[in-house]
């Protein structure tokens, strides 16, 4: 690798988006919700209860709001250069690519494919790159699938090449019709490449509809008489690349993989597989750097290596200089794009104190890293430490910590040295690579507890990221202008809801784990604001006091009572609650979204609260109690269609109809959607009791009875969860099921009667 010049420009650099403005702001609806609290303490209600659970829910706001202020205040991003990259590398490093998936049915094969191609394709010279794809559900699907895909990729892989292709999956290439002329070559050989496109979608069609077509072929063997959770170590090499030389015409390595699973071990879930791809790697390849994007998330930059590279491979007076690069998470088809200002806020911010948290996507790690090391492990010039080659490099220690695989600790010896690996056929190492996917390889070693991906959580990306900061590492951010991946989302209702309550339980979890950011204050290496940033992403309890608080107007109309200030004072709520709509509503338009678009998101943001991650609370404390184990729910995933594979090509109308489905919110008869019908009968009732004048005259309190605030209140809670109301009046899966109907009617009825009678 040559040398960088200091006189050269940087590869990359930091950009902050400090705004004064914007701090002011956050410090004055900071100051805004003090008063509040100071107002609820200095002025005792005569209604006890409710002050005080307004006192404590308005508490724990200002605690968030405290929490996301600081984590704000110091914004920034990484810039890369990838243009210079090539001036500057003669040489380029090798990438592993890990792609997981656990399951065909709600990850399906179609779109697992594209996420691979896309990763053939980059931008990058092909015999430094390997795919390696995880199967957890151990499907012959899947790996059918792949075997086709490496087909097609060598008519996919150099037509994006030749033509620089700007996104390359082709599911998403094919989305528009191309209208060129007849006899022109590009237009020839897009042609050709959509048929051989829609060949491999009806051969994976068939296969899905007819699986004894696979046990025909010799090559499925392994996968006869095996269940997703019990069976033996598979790895095949799909494809291989002989070529060597990087050719636009090669086609990188492509490696399925399914680790062995029997029912009386734990497996770790999606922490388990990625320590297995890690060792399966190591041994064929051992690239220097890693990318981990899920099934679902395909490349929509092909320039998305060198950018990463530009991150690593800059010369910093930092020893401690980024340990993993880190791309926003986006998708094609978001219905609310909370998820997105989210990021270009909150990712901004813990960006600019220790570094981004790795998301479980979309990221970039160094091998070195993830096999332990620790900044004060290396030399200036990046070599290990004398100390450092003492404790990892003693013959000693490599098997209690590694694994019992002479071969794997070989290749770790290589990896820490920096060494490339001279091994050229790949398929050599298949023996091997069986050995290091057994069940018991892992027992009483270091994976999971200080190498590799680590265990503890369902939630492996947030407890690695911890594991990485803790050590002294710092992560960079790089968010380009053209989304560097794109991923899909389930669709709105209860995919969504399941997704969510998986998040919020492992953020929870992680909280009363070794590797909590508030244990080790002064042990760990991890900045205090980066501890409060780590510590907010966790925070789903916060679901608890959106919960009340939706209750409250609700209760007040009924019983009579107040929460809000009178008089003057009521300025406080409506300044506060004027203000971080405009805020909120700006940093929307800001980035380029409708008003529409922010409505939909407040109101999104509501309903998960009280839903996902409302269960996600009733699953820990299940937990804690030993009455059960918390789940790794996958949620389910589709791929839009891109084509028709009998040619028939739907009519505008059609289009039209199927696209006014899009967005809708979706119910059925599972208990997650209760907690929302519930808040929307509740506040429908307190509206209705209070219009209908029912309230009790003789409930006069001191002060005043409930008046406009809390009917105020109730509309806005109504509006908020108006999907939920509309879902009253429609039918199908766009109206709520008479089952959770009637649920929800029955805790509504009970709270109205304590509310009224109390």
């Amino acid at each position: 690798m040559a040398g960088l010049k200091s006189s050269s420009p940087p590869l990359c650099e930091r950009i902050s988006h400090k705004s004064y403005f914007l701090r002011a702001v956050d410090l004055t609806i900071l100051g805004l919700l003090f008063s509040l609290l100071l107002y609820r303490v200095l002025h005792r209600s005569p209604n006890e209860n409710v002050w005080l659970v307004a006192l404590i829910c308005e508490s724990l706001f200002s605690l968030t709001w405290l929490t996301c202020t600081c984590i704000k205040w110091s914004p920034a991003e990484d810039k890369a250069y990838p243009n210079r990259l090539d001036e500057r590398i003669q040489n380029l490093p090798s990438v592993d690519i890990f792609v997981p998936t656990a399951d065909p049915v709600k990850e399906p094969p179609i779109m697992v494919v594209n996420t691979v191609l896309s990763l053939l394709a980059l931008n990058y010279p092909a015999n430094k790159l390997a795919c390696y794809v995880s199967d957890d559900g151990c499907s012959p699907l899947t790996y059918f699938t792949l075997k086709e895909a490496s087909r097609f990729a060598k008519i996919w892989v150099p037509f994006c090449k030749k033509y620089n292709v700007g996104v390359r999956a082709p599911f998403r290439y094919f989305l528009n019709p191309f209208d060129a002329v007849n006899d022109s070559e590009f237009s020839k050989d897009w042609e050709m490449t959509k048929r051989e496109y829609e060949k491999l979608c009806r051969k994976v069609e068939d296969a899905s509809g007819n699986s004894h077509c696979l046990d025909a072929d010799n090559d499925f063997k392994a996968f006869s008489n095996r269940k997703p959770n019990d069976h033996s170590t598979i790895v095949k090499v799909v494809w291989e690349n002989k070529g060597g030389v990087g050719d636009e015409r090669e086609v990188p390595h492509l490696v399925y993989i399914s680790r062995e699973k029997r029912p009386n071990y734990f497996h770790h879930y999606k922490s388990g597989a990625m320590n297995f791809l890690i060792r399966v790697s190591g041994l064929m390849t051992n690239a220097p750097y890693m990318l981990n994007v899920d099934c679902d998330m395909h490349v929509n930059d092909p320039d998305v290596v060198r950018q990463a590279l530009c991150m690593f491979l800059q010369k910093s007076k930092n020893s401690s200089h980024c340990a993993f690069v880190q791309y926003p998470q986006e998708f094609y088809d978001s219905i609310t794009d909370e998820f997105t200002v989210l990021q270009s806020i909150m990712g901004r911010g813990v960006a600019g104190i220790q570094g981004p948290i790795y998301v479980g996507t979309g990221c970039f790690h160094t091998r070195r890293v993830m096999y332990g090391l620790s900044p004060g492990d290396l030399e200036d010039d990046g070599s290990l430490s004398l100390v450092a080659r003492r404790e990892f490099l003693d013959e000693d220690s490599l098997e209690r910590k590694y694994g019992s695989s002479k071969e794997m600790v070989k290749s770790m010896v290589d990896a820490l040295q920096r060494k490339s690996n001279p091994q050229n056929t790949i398929t050599n190492s298949i023996e091997a690579a069986h050995e290091v996917g057994h069940c018991h390889y892992e027992f009483q070693t270091n994976w999971g507890e200080t190498v590799g991906y680590l265990y503890g959580s369902v939630s492996e990306d947030i407890i690695t990221s911890i594991g990485i900061h803790s050590r002294g590492w710092t992560s960079s951010y790089i968010c380009p202008d053209q989304p560097a991946f794109l991923g899909s989302t389930p669709s709105v209702g209860l995919e969504t809801i399941v997704q969510q309550r998986r998040w919020g339980t492992a953020g929870i979890e992680v909280l009363f784990t070794r590797h909590s950011p508030l244990a080790g204050m002064f042990r760990r290496k991890i900045r205090f604001r980066q501890r409060i940033g780590y510590f907010w992403v966790l925070m789903s309890l916060r679901s608890i006091p959106e919960l009340f608080y939706c209750f409250l107007p609700a209760y007040c109309l009924l019983h009579s009572s107040t929460i809000f200030p009178k008089g003057p004072c009521l300025g406080i709520i409506v300044t506060l609650v004027g203000m971080h709509c405009i805020y909120s509503l700006w940093q929307f338009k800001y980035l380029g979204f409708s008003v529409k678009s922010w409505f939909v998101a407040q109101s999104h943001w509501r309903i998960i609260a009280t839903s996902g991650w409302l269960f996600s609370i009733y699953d820990i404390i299940f937990k804690l109690l030993g009455i059960s184990k918390v789940e790794h729910r996958i949620a389910k995933k589709t791929i839009p269609e891109t084509t028709s594979v009998s040619g028939y090509e739907p009519s505008q109308k059609e289009n039209d109809s199927e696209s006014s489905d899009v967005g809708k919110f979706e119910f059925d008869s599972s208990c997650h959607f209760v907690p929302g019908t519930v808040i929307m009968l509740v506040n429908l009732a307190g509206l209705v009791w209070y219009l209908m004048g029912l309230q009790r005259s003789s409930c006069s309190h001191e002060g005043g009875g409930s008046g406009v605030g809390e009917t105020c209140g109730c509309i806005l809670v109504l509006m908020l969860f108006y999907p939920f109301l509309k879902g009253l009046f429609e039918k199908g899966k766009y109206g709520i099921p008479l089952s959770t109907l009637s649920k929800a009617a029955f805790l509504a009825l009970f709270f109205v009667g304590f509310s009224v009678r109390n």
